[in-house]
């Protein structure tokens, strides 16, 4: 689901909500001190859920001293973001 891959955590499946549960698991798991990217970069389809996910990281990071960026977000889950009004929450990297 998440493939470390030169310093960044690159998102391998869609962020769909059948998914959810487990990229939150994975993105978790994967969390360390310091600043990790995460890279959508090969997400190809993603829904609502993705910004669940989203926020959860970086609750979860918080938590554990570690700050986190998203890159390569795909156009959609921006665009729902800026519907909610939480674009300010998203850091991208």
């Amino acid at each position: 689901m998440i493939e470390r891959v030169s310093g960044r955590l690159l998102v391998k499946t869609p962020l769909i909500m059948a998914n959810a549960r487990g990229l939150l698991e994975a993105g978790r798991s994967n969390l360390q001190s310091g600043e990790l990217i995460f890279d959508f970069s090969d997400v190809g389809e993603a829904d609502s859920s993705a910004l669940a996910v989203m926020l959860a990281w970086l609750r979860a990071a918080s938590e554990v001293h570690s700050s986190i960026k998203f890159a390569h977000v795909p156009p959609g889950v921006l665009s729902l973001a800026e519907l909610y009004g939480i674009t300010d929450l998203l850091p991208l990297a």
